[in-house]
C-alpha cells in the first residue's frame, strides 16, 4: 500500500537501529523487541518476576527544540539538523533499551552504563554543536546547554510531571542518569514500569490495555487538556470555509517533517498521511509547495494538512515494515486510512479574522508528550454518535455501528509577523478562556481536522489486549495517544485566502 515519497535522500544508514527490529513469521508479522522479556520470566505475565534493573520502559530527555526560543534565521537550518541528530540519537538509544532486556535483569547498572552514559556523552556533541551554528552567525548562543545532555529511565506508567527537561533535575547528572528513584529503575519506577503489560500479543511497543476506554465509560464535557477548543462561538465571526481535499487516496506517505526537520531523511521517525499538497517531503521548498498538485477541490488551496498514520497491529506487512519510520522503528501493521477527512476553517468568538500570510506553519499537539509532559498536548479520540465526549490519554473503544474519531482544533492567533519561530510554536497561540487572542496576537482562521476511520475493535482481556490501533509515533513514545499531532502549512493563493477571511467574517459556510 502506498508510496514512500522523497525526492532526494541523504546518506544516512538505512537502518541505525538494526538488531532492535526484526522480522518474524507469523500472527506477530514484524515484531520489534519484545521490551518486557527478561531472564527471570516464567508463566502468565502475572507470575513473571523480573529485577529491579529491568524496570526502565522508555527513555525521557530533555526536549531540546522547545527551549530554543531565540535562534537566528541563518543558524535555523544547521540548528535543525542538529534537533533531528538528537532525536535520531534518542531513537537508537531506545532500541539498544528494548534489546538488552535480558542483559538488564542481569545488571543493574547496565541501562545507565550502557545506554544512557553514552546518549549523555553524544548527546554534548550535538548541545556544542547546536551552539557553534548559533555563534556562527553572529547571534548568542544560550547559556549552559550542556545541562540538556542527560536522559532518565521512565516506567511505562510513571507519570510524567511535566518538567521534562528542566536542567539539572530531569537533565540527569551524575548517578541519577537512569538509577535509583529518578532513574525510574528503583521503586520509584514502579513495579508496573511496563513489566506486567504484555507485549499486544504482537511484540510492539505499545499501546497496552491500559490505554484504552470505553466510550461508554467517558463523561460528556471531560476533556483535560486546556488546549485545542473550538474558537468560535455565539459572537465574533460565525462563518466557515471547508476545504474538499480527499483522504489521501493518492497514497502520499513519508516519515519526514518539512515544519520541524527540514532537510533531513526520516526526520520524523514515524509516517505521515498527506492530503493536499502533492509535494510535501524533507526537502521541499516554500516554491515546490507553491508549483504543486494539489489533492484539494479548489485548485487555489495548495496547503499541505497531514498528521500521523493510524495503524492496525494486526500483523499486516505494510509497505514501510522494513523501513525507518515504519516497522524498523516500532510502527508495525496496517495502516487505516480515514473514511473521511474533513477539513474547515473557522471564526473566533470576539472579532473578526485576517488573512493567514502565505507559508504559515502551525503544529498543533505534542509528538512527545508522553516524555515531555501535557504542555503541549492537544489529542482527541471520540467515536461518533458521542462527540460530546473527548478523550486525550487514551484510544476509545466504539459500539458496533460507530466509528472511531481524531480531532484537531489548531492554534487560531498570530504573531502578526513570522511564518514559523525557533521552536515552531512562538508565533501562534490559543484562544485564552473568553475566546479572545493574547495580547499582541490577532485572530486568524482556525483550522479545525477531523478524521473518521472504520477501526475493528480491539479486544481487551485480561488486561491484554488483542489486534490494539495506535497512532504512529517515535519509538521511545510506546504509541500513547496523548502524542497524537496535526501539521499545518497554508500554501493558499492570496485570492482564496481573502475568500476564506471573507467567508467567515460575513458569517457564510462555504467550500
Amino acid at each position: 500500500m502506498g508510496r514512500n515519497t522523497r525526492k532526494r535522500r541523504s546518506p544516512l544508514a538505512t537502518k541505525v537501529i538494526a538488531g532492535a527490529a526484526a522480522l518474524a513469521v507469523g500472527g506477530g508479522g514484524l515484531v520489534w523487541a519484545n521490551f518486557y522479556a527478561s531472564a527471570h520470566e516464567s508463566g502468565p505475565s502475572h507470575n513473571r518476576t523480573r529485577s529491579a534493573g529491568a524496570q526502565v520502559a522508555t527513555i525521557q530527555c530533555p526536549d531540546v527544540g522547545q527551549k530554543l526560543r531565540k535562534v537566528p534565521r541563518g543558524a535555523r537550518a544547521g540548528v535543525d539538523r542538529e534537533l533531528a541528530q538528537l532525536d535520531k540519537q534518542i531513537t537508537e538509544a531506545y532500541a539498544r533499551l528494548a534489546s538488552t532486556r535480558q542483559a538488564q535483569a542481569g545488571d543493574a547498572s547496565y541501562v545507565q552504563n550502557a545506554i544512557l552514559g553514552p546518549l549523555k556523552s553524544k548527546r554534548t556533541a550535538a548541545l556544542d554543536r547546536i551552539g557553534t551554528n548559533i555563534r556562527r552567525v553572529g547571534g548568542n548562543a544560550p547559556q549552559g546547554l550542556d545541562r540538556f545532555a542527560g536522559c532518565r529511565g521512565m516506567g511505562v506508567d510513571q507519570p510524567n510531571d511535566g518538567n521534562a527537561g528542566n536542567g539539572q533535575n530531569d537533565g540527569g547528572q551524575g548517578e541519577d542518569d537512569g538509577q535509583g528513584q529518578n532513574g525510574g529503575q528503583g521503586q520509584d519506577g514502579g513495579q508496573d514500569g511496563g513489566q506486567n503489560q504484555g507485549d499486544n500479543g504482537n511484540g510492539a511497543a505499545g499501546p497496552f490495555a491500559e490505554d484504552f476506554v470505553d466510550i461508554n465509560d467517558v463523561q460528556p464535557g471531560s476533556r483535560d487538556l486546556e488546549n485545542g477548543f473550538a474558537a468560535n462561538g455565539d459572537g465574533g465571526s460565525q462563518g466557515s470555509f471547508t476545504a474538499v481535499c480527499g483522504v489521501n487516496e493518492n497514497n502520499l506517505f513519508n516519515s519526514d517533517n518539512l515544519i520541524v526537520a527540514p532537510g533531513v531523511d526520516n526526520g520524523a521517525h514515524h509516517t505521515h498521511d498527506y492530503v493536499g499538497n502533492q509535494d510535501n517531503d524533507a526537502f521541499s521548498s516554500d516554491e515546490d509547495l507553491a508549483n504543486a498538485e494539489t489533492s484539494c477541490q479548489n485548485q487555489g488551496d495548495k496547503s499541505t494538512y497531514y498528521w500521523p498514520v493510524l495503524r492496525l497491529q494486526d500483523g499486516t506487512q505494510e509497505f514501510d515494515a522494513g523501513d525507518l519510520g515504519g516497522g524498523a522503528e516500532g510502527n508495525v501493521g496496517k495502516i487505516l486510512k480515514a473514511s473521511q477527512a474533513e477539513i474547515k476553517f473557522v471564526g473566533n468568538q470576539q472579532s473578526d479574522v485576517v488573512a493567514m500570510p502565505k507559508f504559515l506553519r502551525i503544529i498543533t499537539g505534542d509528538a512527545k508528550a508522553f516524555t515531555n509532559g501535557v504542555a503541549n498536548a492537544n489529542s482527541s479520540f471520540s467515536c461518533t454518535g458521542f462527540e460530546d465526549r473527548q478523550v486525550t490519554d487514551k484510544y476509545v473503544l466504539c459500539p458496533e455501528g460507530s466509528q472511531v474519531v481524531r480531532t484537531s482544533n489548531f492554534q487560531s492567533c498570530w504573531d502578526g509577523q513570522n511564518i514559523d519561530s525557533a521552536n515552531h510554536r512562538d508565533h501562534v497561540a490559543f484562544v485564552q478562556q473568553d475566546g479572545s487572542c493574547p495580547n499582541g496576537f490577532q485572530a486568524i482562521p482556525q483550522l479545525q481536522v477531523r478524521l473518521v476511520y472504520d477501526v475493528p475493535a480491539p479486544t481487551v482481556e485480561n488486561g491484554q489486549v488483542q489486534n490494539p490501533y495506535a497512532v504512529d509515533g517515535f519509538p521511545e513514545q510506546l504509541h500513547k495517544p496523548i502524542t497524537d499531532h496535526n501539521d499545518f502549512i497554508n500554501v493558499m493563493d492570496e485570492n482564496l485566502m481573502n475568500e476564506v477571511v471573507d467567508c467567515i467574517n460575513s458569517g457564510e459556510d462555504c467550500q
